[in-house]
């Protein structure tokens, strides 16, 4: 089995967030498929999308797995389900319990329609880019750019993200 490098957004913006978080990557912790997992800073942003919804706690995650972009993903799925999120039920963009994403599987490029790596929205949401970038100062997209490449294109909502003093 080879090891893969995975990188996965997680945020959360309804019930007792942090909680939330700490919680999904204890549970992620667990399995063997996952191992040396590394945590970001914690920002606090506004939403995206429908503004009338509390603001969010993001963070980024990297790790090296066996798993396969649909076995993770699946995992993913599931470990948001028993934190209390139902995908069924929501509006796009609307508040939830946990959002877990995968953002980059090594350099892999998937377009399917249940998953799309690197994740479509990476590179437009400083609230991804810069945990991602806490994580790997030097991090390259599958296109051969270095994800700091996109800061400049975010000032407007960095200077209203907020990085937290509380450790994940």
């Amino acid at each position: 089995m080879s090891e893969h490098l995975v990188y996965i957004g997680l945020g959360s913006n309804l019930g007792d967030s942090i909680t939330t978080l700490r919680s999904a990557l204890s549970t992620l912790r667990q399995y063997p498929a996952i191992q040396d997992l590394r945590v970001s800073r914690l920002y606090y942003s506004k939403p995206v999308g429908p503004q009338d919804q509390p603001n969010y706690w993001n963070a980024a995650a990297c790790f090296s797995t066996s798993l396969a972009p649909v076995i993770l993903l699946d995992l993913l799925l599931q470990i948001e389900k028993d934190h209390g999120r139902d995908r069924a039920q929501q509006i796009r963009w609307g508040a939830r319990t946990l959002d877990l994403d995968i953002l980059l599987y090594d350099h892999l490029v998937v377009a399917s329609t249940r998953l799309t790596i690197p994740h479509p929205y990476l590179t437009s949401r400083a609230f991804v880019v810069c945990p991602l970038l806490d994580l790997n100062p030097q991090l390259t997209l599958p296109s051969g750019r270095l994800l700091t490449n996109y800061l400049a294109d975010l000032q407007d909502q960095t200077s209203t993200l907020e990085v937290s003093t509380v450790v994940l």
